[in-house]
C-alpha cells in the first residue's frame, strides 16, 4: 500500500534482460541499509519487489506481465523514476490509497503553463476512464493527483510548484506514456453498483438505512 507521495527521484543505472523480463538497478537517495530484501517499492507507480541491495541502489525484476501493462519497458539507463516505499501503519495518508497496481497506460496530449502551475491533459485507456470524476483522485506515474476536469477519456491536472519540484511531471512532453492507477475506492464502488439494471439503486440504499 502506498500514498502516491513521491519520496525520491531515482535513476536507472542498469537494465538486464532476463528471458522475457528485465532486471532494473535503481540508484536512490534512500538509506539502502534500511531497505530489506523482499520489500515493495513503487517505481513510477508500479509495485515491485526488491531482489538485491547495493550501497546506493537496489534491484527489481519486472516480469513480462509488468512490462506489458506498464511503461517500465521504456526505461533505460539514465532515465529518472519516481520512488515510494510502502506505507507503514501509523504513517500519515497525505495522498490517497494507492496499491501500486497499474490499471492502464495513458498518453500525455497537452502541456502548458498557467501562472505558476503546469496544466497537463492525459488520454486514459478504457480500463481507467470509467473511474474519472471531477476532483477525484488519480495516480500518474506513482504521483497522487486531483482530476481538475475530464471529457470522456481525457482528463486534466494542475501541477503546482511543490509537485513540480518533487517529481518529474513538469518535464514530461506530449506523447509520453504514463502509468495510471484509478482510485481503489471508486473501483470497488463501481464493482458493487454494477454496470447494468441489476446494479445498485437508490431504493437499495434507502432500504439499507441510508437516507
Amino acid at each position: 500500500m502506498f500514498t502516491g507521495l513521491v519520496a525520491d527521484i531515482g535513476n536507472v543505472l542498469r537494465r538486464k534482460s532476463t528471458g522475457q523480463g528485465v532486471t532494473l538497478s535503481i540508484e536512490t537517495g534512500f538509506d539502502t541499509a534500511d531497505i530489506e530484501l523482499g520489500e515493495s517499492i513503487a517505481i513510477d507507480g508500479a509495485c515491485l519487489t526488491v531482489t538485491a541491495i547495493g550501497d546506493n541502489h537496489f534491484d527489481v525484476d519486472a516480469s513480462p506481465e509488468t512490462l506489458s501493462r506498464t511503461t517500465l519497458g521504456d526505461r533505460r539507463p539514465g532515465h529518472g523514476v519516481h520512488l515510494e516505499r510502502a506505507l507503514r501503519l501509523g504513517d500519515r495518508l497525505g495522498g490517497h490509497l494507492v496499491l501500486g497496481h497499474v490499471d492502464g497506460v495513458g498518453s500525455l496530449r497537452n502541456r502548458r503553463r498557467d501562472g505558476n502551475a503546469w496544466l497537463l491533459e492525459i488520454d486514459a485507456p478504457p480500463a481507467v476512464s470509467p473511474f474519472l470524476i471531477e476532483k477525484g483522485s488519480i495516480t500518474v506515474d506513482g504521483v497522487s493527483l486531483t482530476v481538475n476536469h475530464f471529457d470522456d477519456a481525457r482528463f486534466g491536472l494542475a501541477i503546482i510548484p511543490h509537485t513540480a519540484e518533487k517529481t518529474l511531471l513538469a518535464d514530461y512532453q506530449p506523447g509520453r506514456r504514463v502509468n495510471l492507477e484509478a482510485d481503489i475506492i471508486g473501483k470497488y464502488v463501481r464493482k458493487f453498483a454494477g454496470d447494468d439494471d441489476d446494479g445498485l439503486h437508490l431504493d437499495d440504499l434507502i432500504g439499507a438505512g441510508f437516507s
